[in-house]
């Protein structure tokens, strides 16, 4: 009921559910140049991996050919891409860092 002197119009609420960001994947993938103690070095000053953390990935890599350094949502992923990328040419090593959509 509407109170005296108040417009009587009804107001209506739409819900509007809220996604959350698509998540991306970082991955370093191994190449025959690049030593393991970059890629250790990397991998916790970029990522804020810890030492055992950043050894266990760099394993991956090694391995495996490629390892998941870290998810992020995009804009950060491409930003920690960027800084691999800065840090393996002033080091002059290939290093390749690349993006994959996390399903």
């Amino acid at each position: 009921m509407a109170r005296p002197g108040s417009n009587s119009a009804t107001q209506t609420r739409t819900r509007t559910s809220l996604k959350a960001p698509r998540m991306w994947k970082v991955l370093l993938h191994n190449d025959d140049y690049t030593t393991q103690d970059f890629v250790v070095g990397i991998l916790r000053n970029v990522f804020r991996k810890p030492e055992a953390e950043a050894v266990r990935i760099m394993l991956d890599v090694h391995q495996r050919g490629k390892g998941v350094a870290g998810i992020y949502p995009y804009e950060v992923a491409e930003t920690k891409v960027a800084q691999v990328k800065a840090l393996a040419e002033r080091d002059e090593f290939p290093l390749l860092c690349t993006l994959e959509v996390e399903e």
